[in-house]
């Protein structure tokens, strides 16, 4: 009897673990097509904050997604794979003809559908484990329903659990980004590259320009003497880059651990202090109190907040030694290999010519790579930068030429 009353109640059991199973398919699958519908319109959206409240909505539908894809395996079902659309339905005729706000109101809908969907397996999948996970997800597919209606309703930022979904510090970065949009940006690297190819370039069209002069352009002289200034020159460029910006962020760090300590043993002189910044720049005394208050509740806020005004500068701010020696090495060297480039084919007066039409030809370059970080027009830098080589190639190769008779 026991082992007849076990066959009876096994094929129930499996075939109740099928249904629940094909259910949370449907669930997992469903919440991948959500994830990958908001991430298409983030990424199409040209409002910001939309934009980032769509990705926080993505991120918490990839969440849901984990979670049903969790209980699939608990429950010894295969391994999900999602079947539908890479951008959801973000490409669907209704999403793109109705434009942004059309498609915002589509998905509004669609979580309300979502939640109706969840409350009926809430009464009919009978798995505790899902039934958990249910709850969970319908209650974050209400959060989701009324950030959606916030942002159609242009109320922003939205709100979750009292805390902001819009992440200040991420907009920012994003409204930067789409600002410049296509324009070069300054990486303190580039300014070290740039100021090293210079630096080699000029010091060793210099050494170049006054040995050919010396010595009526000896290839085997100007390669000894440019080769050696070369290295001397890139080490030297790489050496002081890196310890000029790790003094710089030592310095900033042992002011940063000195304004803790003066926080730490006058917090009321920091805090008005940091208000007095604050109106010295317009803002109203009673306003910058109340920002004041705000920042001092998180003592590290208030510190970087005092820091930043005090020492004109962030951590962010700072140059990363290793980045700005090998930048500084690496491009010092290559610069300064140019004006050596002929003598390792030819000599004489032909290979003083060739060194110095090169050696211009990068100057110009240099001085036009320049307005990547500068505001002035490339033709115009580049020029300058030309003219200031021509004018240390002569006067170096007129001191060559005065050095080499008296060496006659």
């Amino acid at each position: 009897m026991a082992s007849n009353s076990g066959n009876s109640f096994t094929p129930f059991k499996n075939a109740r673990t099928k249904k629940v199973l094909a259910c949370l398919l449907g669930n997992w699958q469903a919440e991948m097509e959500g994830y990958y519908t908001y991430l298409a319109l983030a990424d199409r959206e040209t409002d910001a904050v939309r934009a980032q409240v769509l990705r926080h909505l993505a991120a918490a539908e990839l969440d849901h997604a984990a979670l049903w894809a969790g209980r699939i395996k608990d429950l010894g079902g295969p391994e999900p794979v999602y079947s539908g659309s890479p951008h959801g339905e973000a490409d669907s005729l209704a999403s793109r003809a109705g434009g942004p706000l059309m498609a915002l109101r589509r998905l509004e809908i669609e979580e309300s559908r979502h939640i109706a969907n969840y409350g009926t397996q809430l009464k009919d999948l009978g798995d505790e484990g899902s039934i958990a996970i249910l709850n969970h997800v319908i209650e974050d597919e209400k959060d989701h329903y009324r950030e959606l209606g916030s942002l159609l309703r242009g109320r922003t930022p939205v709100i979750q659990g009292g805390k902001q979904i819009v992440d200040a510090k991420g907009l920012l970065e994003e409204l930067l980004a789409k600002r410049d949009h296509g324009k070069p940006q300054a990486g303190a690297w580039i300014g070290d590259a740039i100021y090293g190819v210079n630096d080699g370039l000029g010091a060793i069209f210099g050494i170049v320009s006054g040995v050919s002069g010396a010595t009526a352009g000896s290839g085997k002289y100007v390669l000894i003497a440019g080769i050696a200034g070369m290295v001397a020159s890139a080490l030297s460029m790489g050496s002081g880059a890196y310890l000029a910006a790790k003094s710089e962020r030592e310095i900033y760090e042992a002011e940063l651990h000195r304004e803790r300590e003066a926080i730490e043993m006058n917090p009321s002189e920091a805090r008005e202090l940091l208000s007095l910044y604050y109106q010295v720049k317009g803002l109203p005394e009673e306003d910058s109190g109340r920002v004041v208050e705000h920042i001092a509740s998180d003592p590290e806020m208030l510190l970087k907040a005092l820091a930043s005004e005090r020492l004109d500068t962030s951590e962010e701010g700072l140059k990363v030694p290793w980045v700005s020696a090998t930048s500084g090495a690496l491009s010092t060297a290559i610069g300064a290999t140019i004006p050596i480039i002929p003598f390792f084919f030819m000599s004489g007066t032909a290979a003083i010519i060739a060194a110095a039409v090169i050696s211009l030809i990068a100057h110009f370059a240099v001085g036009a790579a320049k307005s990547l970080i500068t505001v002035r027009s490339w033709w115009s830098s580049g020029f300058e930068m030309t003219a200031v080589g021509a004018v240390e190639g002569v006067v170096t190769y007129g001191i060559g030429l005065w050095l080499g008779t008296l060496g006659a």
